[in-house]
């Protein structure tokens, strides 16, 4: 199978989701912010519609795989299995003998269901603990609410913790502790599942912080890559340095964004809806700066700047200029769509585009200028701060002619 995606909107043949389960339902009012969620969401509701979402993709002809199925199916290969719970157990804060209990209860779970407690985590009052099994001291002054294998609500989030740049795989280095096991499952999918056999790597998770989110395929071989509260600047040149090294862009334009949760990533900010156009924040587009690192002798990244992400981009792309659209219409709608994810569509092909109902000024904003929306309900799936983008990992996109 090949894997293939070297533009933001080159029509969409392959992308991974992740249909929000059980872990969802650990969220309450004294965990939401550590797991990072702004709202209790309404479960049943994010299901119907993060699967109205997915039939929207289907309905224009995108396979649509699930990462919970490829997981079940990875933890059918023994070593894959091995590798992910003994993962689990060297949580230093188990101690020894609640950690043999654990290893007990994981030993007798078939894939599924262990794919099951590695996304949406464990509870201690689910352990089997008896006198004859005792769960030892850690186990005895724990909350019988506390976890003892934390959810992963964000999971619902495929495009962080992986991308793909050309025909290699980057998996990502999550910021946040309450993300960082993600990672670690998506890494296991591709490296043992049968369908990703022979995948090539450009990106690893022990490498500096860097999320998807943040990573823009503005055109073949021009990345941009937002700096701020997810993505360091090593990870930046980091990543600067491997796709040089493997031949998979020429130049990556670094742009500093805020340190912030309403800007979390630059696709919360900037997204691609044509070749030439974007979607972005009216309040930042002429303050949005960048700077553009090229490949130097040996490799070595240049780096040149700053300028203004517009100019920069639409040179690095070899356009004479960037189309924008801006998010919402008044200063007051641009910022309340802004922050319910107005920015953050999906492009399915060149002038074709998902985005939540809600931000309806934004959505008419497209429409008037020839770009057709989808509008998918958003207000479960909203609640982590995260839009359709967000919520999809492209696998497979018909390649752009290079620039």
């Amino acid at each position: 199978m090949t894997h293939y995606v070297d533009s933001e909107v080159g029509r969409l043949g392959t992308v991974l989701l992740h249909r929000p389960g059980p872990e969802l339902a650990r969220l309450t009012p004294r965990n939401n912010d550590s797991l990072l969620f702004d709202a209790i969401p309404w479960v049943g509701r994010a299901q119907e519609e993060h699967d109205a979402f997915a039939a929207a993709l289907r309905d224009r002809g995108v396979e649509v795989l699930y990462l919970a199925t490829l997981l079940a199916e990875t933890l059918a290969v023994p070593e894959a299995r091995a590798e992910l719970t003994e993962q689990v157990l060297r949580s230093p804060r188990l101690g020894d003998t609640l950690r043999r209990r654990v290893a007990d209860h994981l030993t007798y779970l078939d894939p599924a269901a262990l794919a099951d407690v590695l996304i949406a985590g464990l509870a201690h009052e689910e352990m089997r603990i008896s006198p004859e099994r005792p769960g030892g001291l850690v186990w005895t002054l724990m909350d019988r609410h506390d976890f003892v294998i934390d959810p992963l609500p964000n999971l619902l989030f495929t495009r962080d913790s992986s991308l793909w740049i050309g025909d290699r795989v980057g998996v990502t280095s999550l910021a946040m502790l309450a993300r960082r096991r993600e990672s670690t499952l998506t890494d296991a999918v591709y490296r043992y599942h049968p369908r990703f056999v022979g995948t090539e790597f450009v990106y690893h998770p022990e490498l500096e912080h860097l999320e998807g989110g943040d990573v823009l395929l503005l055109a073949p071989g021009v990345l941009a890559v937002g700096v701020g509260e997810r993505t360091t600047p090593a990870g930046a040149e980091r990543l600067a340095r491997q796709v040089f090294a493997a031949g998979l862009a020429h130049t990556i334009l670094v742009v500093p964004i805020a340190q912030k949760r309403a800007t979390m990533h630059l696709d919360t900010v900037c997204t691609m809806v044509d070749v030439d156009t974007v979607l972005m924040y009216p309040n930042i587009a002429s303050t949005l700066s960048a700077y553009t690192v090229v490949a130097g002798p040996g490799g070595e990244p240049q780096v040149d700047g700053p300028a203004p992400f517009l100019r920069a981009a639409a040179d690095a792309m070899d356009i004479d200029q960037l189309r924008v659209i801006d998010t919402g219409l008044d200063p007051v709608t641009a910022e309340r769509e802004q922050w319910d994810d107005g920015n953050n569509t999906l492009a399915l092909a060149p002038r074709l585009c998902v985005g939540y109902e809600r931000n309806v000024e934004t959505n008419a904003q497209l429409e008037r200028a020839g770009i057709e929306v989808i509008p998918i309900a958003g207000s479960e799936l909203g609640s982590g701060r995260g839009g359709p983008r967000c919520m999809s990992c492209p696998l497979v996109r018909e390649p752009l002619p290079p620039t």
